[in-house]
């Protein structure tokens, strides 16, 4: 594809109105947008027990998650795209209705620009009963278009596909902490109801071709798809229209491939501690990265490894002092190798 070179006026509106933004906004909400569409929000507020990403929006305008199970009151912890973990040094920070709670400490930095946006915040986990937090949580999130989608191409969905890259790190406030065996945890998804096998009409495919929840659940693999049926937002009528979410396990993951816990209900979590046990410290904390795609069309594998091949091979984020004024903090991607 040829580079086109822009125009002084063209350069100059693209740094006043870069196309990917993250903006803050009123409740305690982050929103991504993209070519001024929204097309994830994040949630920091302390009427839930932990922050999330809802909604995380697919090519036809519609969101692909939700918020809760569709028929189990009980599962309301199941928050769209969310950090939790059943079992922190023997605490569950995994269900609703329990003390410990994680808070949003401060965001570091908001980058805007043509090619993706991203935000930069600290969590703090605490037990609910000391007042320190357990251990520290540093979130980088990343939202771009795929880098062949043009955004003034004709023929392109009321949104478009959306690349949401996620790095983590967990640094325990005391010397160390364990990260106990357990399937729930680090990052869930919680898919819309019309992906779900049980609710709607999508199906939950792996890496490796293998398809529905038995033969799924608790296998390595290097992604997780969930696709199914869509009501596009621009025209309900359409009734034939598939999109879908495949979750990408990084290969500078512990454990890759992961060990998946997934329901056809509509949940698939790359279970970091399904084998066993993790030990962080506080010299060695504890990176993880993951990528979330929402593409249109139905699950596609060529596709899926072209994206893990991509995946694989981007560079890391790191948060680094502020060198520009009235910056505290900057996010770059690290120098490729």
């Amino acid at each position: 594809m040829s580079q086109s070179i822009m125009t002084p006026q063209e350069a100059t509106m693209s740094k006043l109105f870069p196309r990917c933004q993250a903006i803050p906004v009123a409740g305690h909400e982050v929103r991504f947008l993209i070519d001024s569409w929204h097309r994830l929000s994040w949630h920091f507020g302390t009427d839930y027990p932990r922050p999330f990403f809802d909604p995380f929006i697919g090519p036809s305008g519609q969101s692909l998650t939700r918020m809760g199970h569709p028929g189990a009151p009980n599962h309301d912890h199941h928050q769209s795209i969310w950090f939790a973990h059943m079992n922190v040094t023997g605490i569950d920070f995994w269900l609703n209705g329990l003390p410990p709670v994680i808070r949003q400490k401060e965001w570091l930095a908001y980058v805007d620009s043509d090619d993706e946006a991203i935000m930069g915040v600290k969590l703090e986990w605490f037990d609910g009963h000391n007042p320190a937090p357990l251990m520290e949580q540093e979130v980088i999130a990343s939202v771009r278009p795929p880098a062949d989608a043009e955004s003034d191409d004709p023929n392109r969905l009321p949104v478009g596909e959306t690349l949401f890259e996620i790095q983590t790190t967990l640094t325990p406030v005391s010397q160390q902490l364990e990260l106990g065996k357990t399937n729930f945890g680090l990052l869930a998804v919680r898919v819309a109801k019309n992906l779900s096998a049980v609710f709607g009409g999508g199906k939950l495919t792996n890496s490796e071709g293998a398809e529905g929840e038995k033969p799924i659940f608790g296998k390595p693999a290097r992604w997780m798809d969930y696709s199914g049926p869509v009501m596009p937002a621009a025209d309900p009528s359409m009734s034939d229209v598939i999109e879908g979410i495949t979750y990408f396990d990084h290969p500078s993951n512990p454990g890759h491939p992961a060990h998946w816990h997934v329901r056809n209900d509509g949940w698939m979590n790359a279970s970091l501690c399904f084998e066993g046990p993790r030990l962080i410290t506080q010299s060695q904390p504890l990176t993880l990265r993951y990528l979330l795609y929402a593409h249109a069309g139905a699950y596609d594998a060529e596709t899926s490894a072209k994206t893990a091949e991509m995946f694989a091979g981007s560079p890391g984020f790191v948060v680094e002092k502020g060198k520009i004024p009235h910056h505290a903090w900057s996010i770059r991607r690290q120098p490729s190798v």
